[in-house]
């Protein structure tokens, strides 16, 4: 049986909105050297994929380092919170309402006398769930819907398109207060759907063009010609060498989301008292900011540097992802 011809490499197509991925067979090689042999292959001589050499230049990028780092530190004290936090953050003692820094409370208390470095570990654990719920529900249903619009095109490509179009149109913070306002739950669930409702047509034109760039390429021919179904092209073929943008921007997305959670909690339609979120903190606060500026600045803070360390680690993942900078 002839060999295949080898499949050139495809290439991240920009980092925008529309921006697709054409990463070759599943079997595709890189043209990195490495010491153990010729270039694209690994110590045993061994074609290496595109996620081996991903994983590799990861390890090697301090950006992607701290930035796993400090995510990593988020998700522990989001599922341990009495880690590192005594007490519970819904004690408050009005006597010590915007108190500073004291033994116990090293960030201080807020208007109502509660502890500021409580609630704001605390507070992590909303914010995390949120973003990681929102951005799991988000990139399976826009991967979904766009890959196989993508892939059969047609009736159901055009459709897909003009009710992406409908709800691009909806302003997300405008969206949320119309559509939280109603609710009374005191739960993540609303926020999630919400986010999740507003957020599958950015992934799904990203996994549409992704998939319409694959389904071109000559394995994808070669397979549909030798009699394999569409389940199997799709599965085998098409969605290992198109999920590479999906994750990309989901990464990305997910900081954006956590800044999302903060905003409407903030407006009083995202999560509500008594739950803890460092929107409502930040809400709180707000009015004290002259007499207790601790009290706005640290979960700001702790806010700010989680959206800032999931942006890198998308940054550092694209980088990683794209064959141009190779």
């Amino acid at each position: 049986m002839r060999d295949q011809p080898q499949q050139p490499e495809g290439a991240i197509a920009g980092t925008g909105m529309g921006g697709a991925m054409d990463l070759g067979a599943s079997e595709a090689v890189t043209l990195e050297r490495t010491p153990g042999g010729p270039a694209g292959t690994g110590p045993a001589g061994r074609p290496r994929s595109l996620w081996s050499d991903a994983w590799r230049d990861l390890r090697r990028n301090p950006v992607f380092l701290l930035s796993a780092l400090v995510i990593l530190f988020l998700v522990f004290i989001s599922l341990w919170p009495s880690a590192i936090a005594s007490g519970s953050p819904l004690t408050c003692d009005l006597a010590k309402a915007q108190d500073g820094a004291a033994p116990g409370a090293p960030f201080g208390y807020d208007g109502q006398g509660c502890n500021v470095y409580t609630r704001t570990v605390y507070g992590a654990r909303a914010s995390v769930t949120v973003g990681l719920c929102a951005t799991l529900g988000v990139a399976l249903l826009g991967s979904v819907l766009g890959g196989l619009a993508g892939y059969f095109g047609g009736v159901w490509d055009s459709v897909l398109s003009r009710v992406t179009d409908i709800f691009f149109a909806i302003p997300v913070v405008l969206g949320g207060l119309v559509l939280l306002s109603v609710v009374t739950s005191n739960t993540v669930w609303p926020v999630v759907g919400f986010m999740v409702l507003l957020g599958w047509p950015q992934i799904s034109r990203i996994a549409r063009g992704a998939v319409i760039t694959a389904k071109q390429n000559d394995y994808v021919q070669a397979a549909r010609a030798l009699g394999a179904s569409d389940s199997r092209i799709l599965l085998r073929h098409i969605a290992p060498n198109a999920v590479a943008p999906v994750i990309v921007v989901a990464t990305i997305a997910l900081g954006t989301y956590i800044a999302l959670e903060a905003t409407l909690s903030y407006l009083g339609v995202g999560l509500k008292p008594p739950s803890v979120s460092w929107g409502i903190d930040i809400s709180a606060a707000s009015p004290y900011i002259r007499n207790a500026p601790h009290a706005l600045l640290w979960p700001a803070g702790a806010l700010a540097l989680t959206v800032l360390a999931f942006i890198m680690l998308g940054d550092a993942v694209r980088d990683a992802l794209d064959p141009k900078l190779r």
